[in-house]
């Protein structure tokens, strides 16, 4: 028998680091070509890691919840073969080596063997770019081009090269790492109420840890907590001392301490550099959009899909045509402005993992229809956490709408590489001038925040006046394109 180590591939889009999620296999295990064993979360989605051998899982060498570089060693194969393991081969090629074998090469002076190409993806999340099965890429409608257009071509995903490792001994999973088997949720829900999963038994198919396991184990560890403290209390406190009561003291911790990783950490890392880099200017309108609420009543009673978010989408792709400044990029290393002759529209979506920015593809391209579809379906991606590298790289300009949260207003930050973000605030009945009289209308207030490098004062005005005249009276646009 041989065995071959595997390391974690080169994650793209400068992406360095992944955390495992979850592993969908346990030592012992045997495991097909492309059989996905693993989840893990980049700073920008949840993948699946297929397997790139067929053979028995020898070793794990990361727990769920820890934080892995590209090249280190994350799992170690047996495979059919008449070397030993640790050996080699006849022809004297070493049978132990990385996912790319490149030290292990300079050191024995023999080749490593290559991870056989993948033949069919899996089906729940986009696989690690660079790695695994290939995922077809949707190709740009036939557009006519712009005059003056600098967009440059489309960049395709390059194969990722493999990272180096030297080989070092396999190492086994404990049993104390195998009966932590559960969900990214369930995982999260016994780190905040202080739960060792590895104390938990699981109740769920296969030994899996429930929800329940773990709330039951946190009411036992605060119960016992809790009487521990009131027979310390009763021997050491002075009468009359006060103690903390109520639901929220018992039910949480003083503090709670989350490491910075995944989402969060990018996300903090990207609105820094985009704040402290671009000079931001925001400009307000506030319009009466009382006939573009009309305009999706009507389209949906017709069976029509349509959104207010998406008559707003469709209103900033024909502002964009008019005032193309607003969809162009700051190239500090070429000394160049880059202006784009197509939108990719960031739709901004709070997630369980947090705020995300996927982004639509030649959006102007698209009917108000299709948008609204487009739309929902990349909020859906998004939340469930599917939203693959592609979708999340690319943007030219971007919508978020924090009227959902009931906002009225506010100065969003630029998604970094962008020159433009439009915020959409709520929709409220509010007493409005309307044919020279007070009427109850339907209003809204646009933010527009800019890189007062790239979008003159005049520019951002013009751009947020044609999206307001639009939303006013949908009609308008005929006088625009």
């Amino acid at each position: 028998m041989a065995v071959k180590e595997f390391a974690l591939p080169d994650l793209g889009e400068g992406l360095t680091e992944s955390e495992i999620v979850e592993w969908h296999v346990a030592v012992g295990d045997l495991v097909t070509l492309n059989q996905p064993i693993a989840e893990v979360e980049t700073a920008k989605a949840i993948v699946s890691l297929p397997s790139p051998v067929a053979g028995t899982i020898f070793a794990l060498h990361a727990e769920p919840g820890s934080t892995v570089q590209v090249g280190t060693r994350i799992v170690t194969f047996e495979l059919e073969g008449d070397a030993p393991a640790g050996g080699s081969d006849s022809n004297g090629a070493a049978s132990v080596g990385d996912v790319s074998g490149a030290a292990d090469d300079a050191a024995k002076g023999a080749g490593s063997e290559a991870a056989p190409a993948a033949e069919a993806a899996p089906e729940r999340n986009a696989v690690l770019v660079g790695y695994g099965p290939a995922v077809e890429s949707g190709k740009r409608p036939t557009r006519k081009p712009r005059k003056g257009s600098g967009a440059p071509a489309e960049t395709e995903l390059a194969a990722a090269e493999p990272a180096a490792e030297t080989a070092t001994e396999p190492v086994a999973v404990s049993q104390a790492d195998a009966r932590t088997k559960t969900t990214p949720p369930v995982r999260k829900l016994a780190a905040d109420r202080g739960v060792d999963l590895t104390q938990v038994t699981g109740t769920g198919p296969e030994g899996v840890i429930t929800r329940d396991d773990v709330l039951s184990a946190a009411e036992t560890s605060a119960a016992g907590t809790q009487a521990d403290d009131e027979t310390a209390a009763g021997a050491s406190a002075p009468a009359g001392s006060g103690t903390r009561t109520g639901v929220l003291a018992s039910s949480r911790p003083r503090e709670t301490r989350t490491p910075i990783k995944s989402v969060r950490k990018a996300t903090a890392a990207a609105m820094v550099a985009s704040a402290f880099t671009a000079p931001h200017v925001t400009e307000f309108l506030t319009i009466d959009v009382t006939r573009t609420v009309e305009l999706v009543a009507k389209l949906k009673a017709k069976g029509t899909a349509a959104s207010v978010l998406a008559v707003v989408a469709k209103a900033l792709c024909i502002g964009v045509a008019r005032n193309p400044s607003l969809n162009s990029r700051w190239d500090a290393n070429a000394n160049e402005i880059v202006e784009f002759g197509y939108i990719n529209l960031g739709i901004a979506v709070a997630t369980p993992r947090g705020l995300m920015v996927p982004n639509l593809k030649d959006a102007d391209a698209m009917t108000m229809a299709e948008l609204t579809e487009a739309i929902g379906d990349l909020a859906h991606n998004a939340r469930a956490s599917k939203a693959t590298p592609a979708s999340l790289n690319g943007g030219t300009i971007s919508i978020t709408n924090v009227g959902v949260f009931g906002i009225d207003a506010g100065t969003p930050i630029l998604n970094p590489g962008e020159a433009a973000i439009l915020a959409m605030g709520a929709v409220r009945k509010m007493p409005w001038e309307h044919h020279g009289e007070v009427a109850l209308r339907d209003v809204m207030t646009l933010s527009l925040s800019f890189d007062h490098r790239l979008v003159d004062g005049e520019q951002g005005a013009r751009f947020l006046t044609d999206v307001g005249s639009i939303l006013n009276d949908p009609g308008t646009v005929l006088t625009m394109v």
